[in-house]
């Protein structure tokens, strides 16, 4: 199997299938007695284990923490190892704390045991991240949690691959962690087989064998919603404003695309609001004159929080209910717009998804028709 850089590969399978054995074949922690692992382009067993290990980050359940040492040496340790000076090591820690949403002012010079376990499991993340390894191994990071943290963590972890975009091996028995987490999933049977390795959309429509199908339960159509993500749908696009823009222009921009409003974005393509036509339509001249020539300005309709692309459907359709607008901005990495979602759009991917199961059930599994 190959690992594309940047993704969330997730090892899903039954207890005994292999998981973390796969996993850490990769740094090395366990020998292959045959084949090869290629890790950026070299036999990992050409290199030597511990610097191949410092520049893999590894995650496990219960966080592994060390006891006797605070968060922050704990955070800063192997950067410690690969000989950074202090003043170079207490800002990544600070940096790193900051992005798991740990302040480091009131967590720093905590011990583990001060902490809660999701508290805990944070702290580890960080610890992995912190001489920026370019790769990351997960074993059931979340196993241990309680649901609500164990949402709230993966969730941050999804937010935190749109930062920076790492490349993570995720062991999970949890078809419902692995379908939110993976952009592949590899599922092991308990011969240590492959049985399917692929999108978690194309496992749900396509399960290549009876033992996938069994391993998904039901509930297939409901977890096509919850877990198909909008970066994978066809977002629409919408005129653009900045609130200096002419008004005039702005009204002509949506007349153009045949639209009845357009999305305010700031100096960074951040959405700020709404304005329509109708809002267009209230503003004055430069000069406190009547008519629409002057700059919009902050006129126009509140906007809902956006949704990031890596949300899925559900959350998409949420966010369309509870909204008095007939869309919901859609922003990537660093809050950046990248399109808008509308109840046509969900009722599109929803009818593609349709077709493809239809299609699917034509094909006996298995084999072709």
């Amino acid at each position: 199997m190959t690992i594309p850089a940047g993704e969330i590969v997730v090892l899903l399978g039954p207890s005994g299938s292999g998981k973390t054995t796969t996993m850490r074949l990769i740094n090395r922690l366990i020998e292959p007695t045959s084949g090869k692992i290629i890790v950026a382009g070299q036999d990992a067993m050409s290199l030597n284990p511990n610097e191949l290990r410092r520049h893999i980050g590894y995650v496990i359940q219960n966080a592994g923490l060390f006891p006797h040492m605070t968060v922050g040496t704990n955070v800063g340790l192997v950067p410690q190892m690969l000989g950074w000076d202090k003043e170079k090591i207490s800002a990544r820690v600070d940096e790193l704390m900051d992005l798991v949403d740990l302040d480091p002012a009131t967590y720093r010079d905590r011990y583990p045991r001060e902490l809660s376990g999701g508290q805990q499991q944070r702290v580890g993340v960080a610890r992995a991240l912190a001489a920026d390894p370019p790769a990351m191994l997960m074993d059931e990071p979340f196993g241990a949690l309680d649901p609500i943290t164990r949402e709230h963590l993966q969730d941050s972890l999804l937010k935190l691959q749109e930062e920076l975009g790492k490349t993570i091996v995720f062991v999970t028995h949890d078809i419902d962690e692995a379908l939110k987490l993976g952009d592949r999933i590899a599922i092991l049977d308990k011969g240590s087989r492959i049985a399917q390795y692929a999108s978690p959309q194309e496992i749900l429509l396509n399960p290549a064998d009876e033992y996938v199908e069994q391993f998904l339960g039901g509930g297939q159509a409901m977890k096509l919603l919850k877990f198909s993500r909008v970066a994978d749908v066809s977002l629409e696009q919408v005129p653009e404003a900045r609130e200096e823009d002419d008004a005039d222009a702005v009204r002509a921009r949506i007349e153009e695309a045949e639209g009845t409003f357009a999305i305010v974005l700031d100096a960074r393509r951040r959405p700020l609001r709404w304005i329509t036509l109708e809002d267009l339509e209230g503003l004055s001249g430069p000069n406190g004159s009547n008519g629409s020539n002057g700059p919009i300005g902050r006129h126009g309709m509140e906007m809902a929080e956006p949704i990031r692309a890596r949300s899925n459907l559900q959350q998409a359709l949420e966010a369309l209910i509870q909204t008095d607008h007939d869309s919901v901005p859609i922003v990537g990495p660093r809050g950046i717009y990248k399109g808008v979602v509308s109840l046509g759009t969900l009722q599109t991917a929803i009818r593609d998804m349709k077709e493809q199961a239809k299609n699917r059930r034509r094909t006996p599994v298995g084999g072709a028709a």
